[in-house]
């Protein structure tokens, strides 16, 4: 098992993030085309006089705000915080004296779009990108109309580059779905053929001894009244059959868990959880074992079933928490449950290329003990695997 390297930094950055970085280094680049740089005859763009005077630091100021704010409520509310990124790319372009909207300035708006198209239903998308086209048109329109100069062909570009940007989030957007959907059905079809599997597998295991029980039990039925030494050792070999078929049946439900590609042997059981955690903590993920109560021998089943639950929560923890420890605490308490609980802290969420087979398998072989399964994020941070399993009554008295 090896551990999982972080994310680079630069995905790990939320969206809100980018559109303020994005909204800071366009602004900058923005106002030194304004400025006259040695071997230039004069700026790429004079500014208008209110650049240098308190109105249009007030602008400045009043702008930043607004992209602050709008980049803040990007995830929950798109809309809003579009169109507050559009007023503040307004409200820069006045100080500017400029016939359009400069490309630099309106990137601002084309990275929340790109966000808004990706991480949002279609519709949103939409709405977004015809409030980002409308702000451009009635830009210009207010121009025309007023006489003033308008930059018509560079206009253009800033809307081809906005589609663009569209276009680019609406494609991530499906192939997320997409994937989506290949992963629900990958999931769905392995849990059917391990359901499949397992008929086969009681099938062969329990099916003949099954027969021999009801052999034995109609010839019982048979000789009660005139045989009764026949019929007491016909339900003998009832009894015998039967123990055997449930003592068959549990080394199945374990064997049918035996995970493949040099995973641990069948025999695992509790007792490694100390060699799992060593390995794991070895690979860069420290893994804390905690035992409460009195350890005792578990049925072979419920052993093997334990220790793969803890495996693969652990294994869940490499990948996909993003932390560098967890908590394993299995208690044998005092009563017919053995409870194990798989905790870390970490800030992953599951990403989209997790296909999730993990969390159904382990439910799926919890379902299979009569067990009760959660799991789910915690409030103070980090992800929380809880499995209650029911210990039959011998080998809880052993």
């Amino acid at each position: 098992m090896s551990a999982t390297p972080p994310l680079p930094l630069l995905k790990r950055l939320p969206p809100a993030v980018w559109v303020a970085v994005t909204w800071c280094a366009s602004t900058l680049f923005t106002l030194l085309t304004t400025v006259r740089f040695p071997g230039e005859t004069e700026p790429g763009k004079w500014p208008a006089a209110q650049l240098y005077r308190w109105d249009g630091l007030t602008f400045l100021v009043l702008a930043a705000a607004l992209v602050l704010t709008g980049s803040r409520r990007l995830p929950g509310r798109p809309l809003t915080a579009l169109a507050l990124l559009l007023t503040a790319a307004g409200l820069v372009t006045t100080t500017l004296g400029v016939g359009e909207v400069p490309l630099a300035q309106f990137l601002v708006v084309d990275v929340a779009l790109y966000f808004i198209a990706a991480g949002h239903r279609r519709r949103t998308g939409v709405i977004a990108l015809s409030m980002a086209l409308a702000m451009l048109v009635t830009w210009m329109a207010v121009r025309l109309l007023s006489s003033w100069d308008v930059g018509m062909s560079a206009e253009l570009a800033v809307a081809l580059v906005t589609v663009i940007a569209w276009l680019l989030g609406n494609a991530t957007h499906r192939t997320r779905e997409y994937a989506d959907k290949l992963s629900a059905r990958a999931a769905e079809q392995a849990v059917t053929a391990e359901r499949l599997r397992i008929a086969r597998e009681m099938h062969d295991m329990v099916a003949h001894s099954i027969g021999i029980i009801a052999l034995q039990a109609g010839a019982a039925a048979r000789v009660v009244t005139t045989q009764p030494e026949a019929a007491r050792e016909a339900m003998t070999a009832v009894e015998n059959t039967g123990r055997e078929a449930l003592s068959g049946l549990r080394r199945m439900l374990g064997a049918l868990r035996q995970a493949d590609h040099g995973e641990a042997p069948e025999a695992a059981g509790l007792a490694d959880v100390d060699g799992l955690a060593a390995a794991t903590t070895a690979a860069g993920v420290r893994v804390d074992v905690r035992r409460l109560g009195e350890r005792r021998q578990l049925p072979p089943d419920i052993d093997l079933s334990a220790f793969r639950i803890i495996q693969e929560s652990v294994t869940n923890v490499v990948r996909h928490a993003a932390t560098d420890s967890c908590e394993v605490s299995i208690d044998y308490g005092d009563d017919d449950r053995l409870s194990i609980e798989v905790a870390d802290r970490g800030r992953g969420s599951g990403t989209r290329t997790d296909t999730g087979f993990g969390l159904s398998g382990m439910r799926e072989r919890v379902a299979l003990l009569h067990g009760e399964f959660t799991a789910g994020p915690r409030p103070e941070g980090g992800f929380r695997v809880t499995v209650r399993l029911p210990v039959p009554a011998p080998a809880a008295a052993r």
